[in-house]
């Protein structure tokens, strides 16, 4: 079988995640190319000791390489004010583009809830780590109960977040926020994380708060544990870390939330509910407490799996 070719941009953390996941886990994903700026990186490195064509002259080097013109698919795990000019550079290649950072030029694009609806898209966009942890529970609950206000907050371990991640803090919320609702359904979302110090690091742990209509509880409880089942196809470490919680919000002592203040309601009645997640990664690069970057690489190679497809498919046809 024909493997499609990719490149990967960016040789930090979830770059070099990424690449060992190409070539350890995919049957139709050939590397043809990791891209860095840093010639001393430990990604580079590691790339050229397993034979993967590198470069160290960022995008325009992974231009001008021998093979540029076999590779299909591009990531890019830089920043999201690196992307701008990657994404440009590549689009005009006709190159499609896996966007790992949370620049949001394409589509958001979370595996179990819209993997299938943006395969022909030229840029698709993986949100964040805390958006590929938390919106597919958000989906989960809205198929069930019209979620109105969606909170998540998402806790990672300092030493798995590389430069690239703190350079991107401001737009993880922003972006994952607005994910929320374009892919989750909340009318309203909201998006904290925070890069714990703790010694020895803490596996990832995200906290979901849905305030939603009135609803079936055994509905819901059911439709967020088939959908914890569902991630865990591709990211084994995704699990429940307690029992779903509900709590009923009556008239008598309403929540008051501002965020919900253009929507034209402040109060809000009706059922709260809370998950609790933990995400432990395959430690394929950096030990297993990174499940941030284990559960954002994981749904990027299920993505590019799809849209290589997809490709071929339209290719026979």
């Amino acid at each position: 079988m024909t493997r499609t070719k990719v490149a990967i941009i960016g040789s930090g953390n979830i770059g070099t995640d990424l690449m060992i996941k190409v070539m350890r886990l995919s049957r139709t994903l050939e590397m043809g190319a990791f891209v860095g700026i840093d010639p001393e990186s430990d990604g580079l490195k590691r790339a050229e000791r397993l034979g993967v064509p590198i470069t160290a002259e960022g995008v325009d080097g992974l231009v001008a390489m021998p093979g540029f013109a076999e590779i299909e698919i591009v990531f890019d795990a830089t920043s999201a004010g690196a992307h701008q000019h990657h994404n440009a550079v590549l689009q005009a290649h006709g190159k499609r583009v896996i966007d790992l950072t949370p620049a949001a030029i394409g589509p958001y694009t979370i595996p179990p809830v819209n993997g299938e609806a943006h395969l022909d898209a030229p840029n698709v966009n993986m949100v964040t780590c805390g958006g590929q942890a938390t919106i597919p529970i958000v989906a989960a609950i809205n198929r069930v109960a019209r979620v109105h206000y969606g909170e998540i907050v998402a806790s990672i371990a300092s030493k798995s977040a590389g430069p690239g991640t703190r350079a991107n803090i401001d737009e993880f919320t922003e972006t994952t926020s607005q994910a929320i609702m374009d892919v989750g359904g909340a009318t309203r979302g909201k998006a904290i994380i925070v890069l714990n110090p703790a010694e020895p690091p803490l596996i990832m742990r995200d906290t979901v708060y849905c305030l939603c209509e009135d609803g079936d509880r055994d509905a819901i409880r059911a439709s967020i544990e088939a959908m914890v089942a569902e991630v865990q196809t591709y990211v084994p470490g995704y699990r429940l870390k307690q029992a779903v919680q509900f709590e009923s919000i009556g008239d008598n002592q309403p929540l008051r939330i501002p965020e919900m203040a253009e929507t034209g309601r402040t109060e809000f009645t009706g059922l709260k509910v809370t998950v609790f997640l933990e995400v432990e990664g395959a430690a394929h690069y950096l030990p297993a407490y990174a499940g941030n970057l284990d559960i954002m690489t994981s749904a990027a190679l299920r993505t590019a799996e799809k849209i290589a497809a997809r490709m071929h498919e339209g290719a026979a046809a």
